[in-house]
């Protein structure tokens, strides 16, 4: 199996609409590679793309981009999808320099939600958030960011600031000040059973 932090690419030349149907229709994915020199148009296969956008990792992950055998350290910064069909129609990577701070958006994965306080009462947790963009270096980068609700009690929210961060990682959001603390979960009352 091929390793999932690593995307296959062969550079093109040619740019434009008719040249990206064109590059899908042989069963490939155009894409673009910028960020510390120039842009680089890029042809991927589609099926290998698919592979590796369904693990979750490779969206907050320092990916190896192989084009024509060179490889770069990149991040994947975007992803655009056909809306009513299983493709990826476009991919957009930053190449990083690794003693650069970088910005991405890491999942949260929330834990303790049924065994928690709020959980034990019935109550039902509703998320504002399931990913945040953090700033720090790419040795930091963590895959997933937890959020524990175990002393989350009904009618309580957790907010960006009570998130506890790895080493070195801050949360982008918090920099622009403290009216930025966003509520990330709440758990709200369970709903009332009617008697009949």
């Amino acid at each position: 199996m091929s390793n999932v932090f690593e995307f296959i690419a062969e550079a093109r030349t040619e740019s434009g609409k008719s040249e990206a149907r064109r590059i899908r229709h042989v069963g490939g994915v155009p894409a673009v590679v910028y960020g510390h020199g120039q842009p680089q148009m890029l042809s991927l296969n589609h099926n290998e793309v698919l592979k590796h956008l369904s693990h979750e990792e490779v969206y907050s992950h320092i990916l190896d981009l192989a084009i024509d055998g060179k490889t770069e350290k990149v991040i994947l910064k975007g992803v655009q999808r056909h809306p009513a069909k299983p493709r990826v129609i476009h991919l957009d990577f930053l190449r990083i320099n690794l003693a650069d701070r970088i910005k991405v958006h890491v999942p949260l994965h929330f834990i303790n939600e049924s065994t928690g306080l709020g959980g034990k009462k019935g109550g039902v947790a509703t998320h504002t958030m399931t990913d945040v963009e953090v700033l720090c270096l790419p040795a930091s980068l963590p895959d997933f960011i937890e959020v524990d609700l175990a002393t989350l009690d009904v009618g309580h929210s957790i907010h960006l600031s009570e998130i506890k961060l790895p080493l070195g990682v801050q949360i982008v959001e918090l920099t622009h000040g403290a009216d930025h603390d966003l509520p990330v979960v709440s758990m709200l009352a369970p709903k009332a059973k009617t008697e009949e």
